[in-house]
């Protein structure tokens, strides 16, 4: 621990990182991809190994998505809490990779299933955190017509956390498509407002306004750059910075 400490002084005591529920099917088209979940709790290990807090959320389109459920004619409340009920799913199989390798990680989940994690008590999550423990919060916020990304938000800011890592297939927000046009620019910061107002998807508009509200930063990386996530929180690496 002692050759890491100086690459912690510039850094974060205490991040959430936001990631996708398709982030975890690697080449698949559905589900989970065991290879790339183990990867990611790798990658989730190496910035814990630094002395960091980490507080997760984890999305659930890869097994089912709320909006998608409601266009083809569902009720949306319902398709709203299928969607919460899989990121519990890539909760516990991220739990279960992070305790593999040695991470203690507890799941809290905004809907209370106590045979599977915790409800969420924020002291009782602040505690797990100032003991070092990974803590995945999944359920998203419990109630309907939210997103996970509103849910990292509010979370982070309950938290407390320094920042807010959103892990993309990208490095960075782009003013529009890389993968579509060549020509995109990528920012290295960008305003809250701007977010907003150029409509640049990074999170969804309750969430950036969240963010903008309590001074919460949002670094939006790749997470397919290995090492990435802990090269940032050691100064280095390539992203955008929203403020």
């Amino acid at each position: 621990m002692t050759d890491a400490a100086p690459e912690t002084e510039t850094t974060f005591k205490r991040v959430m990182l936001k990631i996708s529920g398709e982030a975890l099917m690697g080449d698949q088209g559905f589900g989970l991809h065991p290879p790339t979940v183990q990867r990611i709790a790798e990658e989730v290990k190496s910035v814990h190994d630094l002395g960091v807090e980490i507080c997760m959320v984890i999305g659930g389109g890869n097994i089912f998505r709320g909006l998608q459920g409601s266009a083809q004619g569902m009720e949306r409340t319902t398709a709203d809490y299928m969607g919460m009920l899989a990121t519990v799913m890539n909760a516990l199989a991220m739990q279960s990779a992070l305790e593999e390798l040695g991470v203690f990680t507890r799941v809290i989940s905004a809907i209370p299933m106590d045979q599977v994690c915790e409800p969420y008590i924020r002291r009782r999550a602040v505690r797990h955190l100032e003991k070092k423990r990974v803590c995945i919060f999944a359920a998203g916020t419990g109630n309907p017509y939210f997103t996970t990304d509103t849910a990292a938000t509010l979370r982070a800011n309950e938290m407390t956390c320094e920042a807010i890592f959103k892990g993309t297939k990208v490095d960075g927000v782009y003013d529009k498509d890389p993968v579509k046009f060549d020509d995109a620019v990528r920012y290295d910061t960008v305003s809250y407002d701007d977010v907003l107002a150029k409509r640049l998807g990074v999170m969804d508009a309750s969430a950036i306004a969240l963010a903008r509200d309590n001074n919460l930063p949002i670094i939006v990386f790749s997470l397919d750059e290995p090492g990435g996530f802990r090269g940032i929180l050691a100064g280095r690496g390539t992203y955008t910075k929203v403020q």
